[in-house]
């Protein structure tokens, strides 16, 4: 049984020419679901032993997931956020699940500078006009653009993509100070409501958790400044859609770059796409090609470590690393 090539089940929505592509290089037996609903996931997942994760959360491998499992050894993320995956019910069984850790770090971070960039001085909202035929040059003037430097950044969440932000607010002149689940060495520290209190540009980007889902409801997003923005990268959930535009129509927020919502993708009446201090992305932040293909990369390296009876790295649910068969 041991000389058997690994059943790898690909789950993220790639045809079929592109899963042998990237993973036909692998001594794996290479499958895809018939049907991508939950009846196909369960049918697909009876013989998997290696999986590799749906970024887009369609597939979402749950507790039920891992139960129609029997034989799962290991799950892949080929992406950072792994809040699609039942942690616990991975965990108890002793699968390792791994992510993508670091590999869109600079692409997410660059994103955050480029849209507080887009809201500060009104980009998209003066495309937009002009698009409609409109010279709205006095009114753009009067709606108070204004340059970074000197705005007061808070960072909500202090991991590698926090980090590479605020150095990159830094650069351009902006004051830093964040608050994370974790204090760190560096940087400056304040505690969660303070630091909204005090800043101009509120930027998110830690995990969705059990722990984080709703913490920027609206009565914090209510302690920030008047006027302030917001850019969340990081979830939905973490700051609701509803919180969000409580916050842009009380004029709280002067604006918001979202590349995250509460269900992906809103509805096509969703409130927040017809608000016009908002800038939105499709979950798209950390998808350049540099980033792409670390990601990849770095999720077809780790499937091929598991293979062949390496530890895995970016395990996030404290299994051991070594993956073995349960067959």
């Amino acid at each position: 049984m041991s000389d058997m090539p690994w059943h790898l089940l690909v789950l993220a929505p790639f045809d079929d020419d592109r899963v042998r592509h990237l993973f036909g290089v692998l001594d794996a037996e290479l499958h895809v679901p018939a049907d991508r609903d939950r009846r196909g996931l369960h049918t697909a997942l009876a013989e998997a032993e290696l999986v590799v994760a749906d970024f887009t959360a369609t597939l979402a491998i749950d507790a039920a997931a891992v139960a129609a499992a029997p034989h799962l050894a290991f799950v892949q993320m080929p992406g950072v956020g792994v809040d699609s995956c039942d942690v616990d019910a991975l965990s108890a069984a002793g699968v390792p699940l791994a992510n993508t850790a670091g590999a869109n770090t600079r692409s997410v971070a660059e994103w955050t500078l480029a849209a507080a960039l887009d809201l500060s001085r009104g980009i998209t909202w003066a495309d937009r006009r002009m698009r409609a035929g409109e010279w709205p040059q006095l009114e753009a003037a009067a709606r108070g653009a204004d340059e970074l430097s000197q705005r007061r950044v808070g960072i909500v969440g202090m991991g590698a993509i926090g980090r590479e932000a605020a150095r990159l607010f830094e650069a351009v002149g902006c004051s830093v100070a964040y608050w994370s689940r974790r204090r760190r060495t560096t940087g400056v520290f304040k505690e969660l409501d303070a630091l909204l209190a005090t800043s101009d540009i509120l930027i998110v980007c830690l995990p969705l958790t059990p722990q984080t889902r709703g913490l920027l409801d609206a009565q914090r997003l209510a302690l920030l400044p008047d006027g302030a923005l917001l850019v969340n990268v990081a979830r939905g959930g973490i700051a609701p859609d509803d919180a969000i535009l409580e916050a842009l129509n009380s004029g709280k927020l002067a604006g918001a770059a979202l590349d995250v919502f509460d269900q992906e993708p809103p509805s096509a009446d969703h409130a927040l796409r017809r608000h016009d201090a908002v800038v939105l992305s499709p979950h798209a932040a950390g998808a350049t090609r540099r980033a792409q293909l670390n990601i990849i990369t770095a999720a077809v390296d780790n499937v091929k470590a598991a293979i062949e009876g390496r530890p895995v790295t970016n395990v996030v649910n404290d299994v051991d690393p070594v993956v073995r068969r349960r067959r």
